[in-house]
């Protein structure tokens, strides 16, 4: 009797400039997905700036630029033999990966993460359109680009991005809970932001507010030293992660999200899971996760909305949360995977660069 034959993994490879120990929604969406990913059979590699020896990024000392050659990022690729590449981000390896799938003729996929123009922006004279046309080329070179909510999707689709699809998140429902027991001790209400302490956050809009209780911030970044001396009546409690992390969450009476550039939040689903209602300006990530979860208040008056989401009181996550699931995600990134094999189209190309180079004449040898 012949043995069975063994079913070999189906090799994917991500490739990442955002990894471990940052700590940010592509982290943690990525590392999400490599969990989830594996349990279907998928053999995940990571590709990330934790191979390499790397720089930190000016104004962002905390995330790491690899420091490597395309032609390195391109063996390690091949040497790994995968059937499918995702490249997450536009940095160094995103850009070296691109270039190594392009010079093979292998299909690939990417994923569009962060507002990486308006963050430019917010640091140099650079024009929106400049940084949108690069975005532009490069994603459009790809199958498929995910990107995660469907405001997204037009307003990238309106700037001439091809291939779109809408790719949900998800959240931790263990680890984010509710918690009535939890008093972290603050003067009640309470109204909670969490993020990175950076100018594209636009904390000052939360710090301003006309509140009763305590603003409480959790989170660490360049802005923090300057925040908590311009504003030393809030609560800056610095970076958490955890358990520690989920207890702001549910001893919190409001999640008020004053970004203005965040293409998602996970820290809105965070805050809802804890039963928090959130309150938010109706842009892009809050206007997809509160206006499909009704789980808060939106307004361009950041003051009403978080006095209206107060009124709500607490929110009942199961009820609130049943689009947003990390299987959900997966199920959305697998379908979208493309087997690296070249399409006929690649091949075409290919051979037309064949044949327009000219043959050697033997007075060239």
């Amino acid at each position: 009797m012949r043995p069975e034959p063994s079913v070999q993994p189906k090799r994917l490879v991500i490739v990442s400039d955002a990894w471990h120990p940052q700590v940010n929604g592509v982290v943690r969406t990525l590392t999400k997905l490599r969990e989830q990913m594996e349990a279907r059979g998928f053999e995940v590699t990571i590709i990330s700036p934790a191979d390499y020896r790397s720089a930190p990024c000016p104004t962002y000392p905390e995330i790491r630029l690899a420091l490597t050659l395309p032609h390195a990022v391109k063996a390690r690729i091949e040497a790994l033999q995968p059937a499918f590449v995702h490249i997450a981000t536009e940095g160094p390896l995103g850009i070296m990966a691109r270039r190594a799938c392009l010079r093979n003729s292998w299909r690939f996929t990417t994923s569009f993460h962060t507002r990486f123009p308006e963050y430019l922006r917010e640091r140099l004279p650079v024009p929106l359109a400049w940084t949108y046309a690069f975005l532009r080329r490069f994603h459009n070179a790809a199958e498929t680009c995910l990107v995660p909510t469907q405001s997204i999707n037009d307003e990238l689709s309106a700037r001439g991005f091809k291939t779109l699809k809408v790719w949900t998140r998800g959240v931790d429902r263990k680890l984010f809970r509710p918690q009535p027991e939890v008093d972290l001790k603050l003067n009640r209400p309470i109204f909670l932001c969490v993020g990175r302490v950076a100018p594209e956050k636009n904390l000052e809009a939360f710090l301003t507010l006309e509140l009763p209780g305590t603003k409480l911030v959790v989170g660490d970044g360049p802005s923090l030293p300057e925040l908590k001396r311009k504003y030393p009546d809030a609560v800056f409690a610095g970076k958490k992660e955890g358990e520690e992390l989920a207890r702001y969450y549910a001893g919190s009476d409001v999640f008020v999200f004053p970004s203005r550039t965040d293409t998602f939040g996970l820290v809105l689903l965070e805050a809802i899971a804890c039963g928090v209602p959130v309150a938010g300006y109706p842009v892009p990530g809050p206007k997809d996760v509160i206006g499909v979860s009704g789980a808060g208040v939106l307004s361009d008056d950041l003051n009403e909305a978080a006095l209206g989401a107060l009124a709500m009181g607490k929110v009942d996550p199961d009820d609130r949360l049943r689009s947003f699931s990390w299987e959900a995600c997966a199920d959305i990134f697998e379908s979208a995977l493309t087997e690296i094999v070249p399409s006929r189209e690649a091949v075409a190309r290919w051979i037309g660069r064949k044949r327009a180079v000219p043959a050697r004449q033997p007075s060239d040898l």
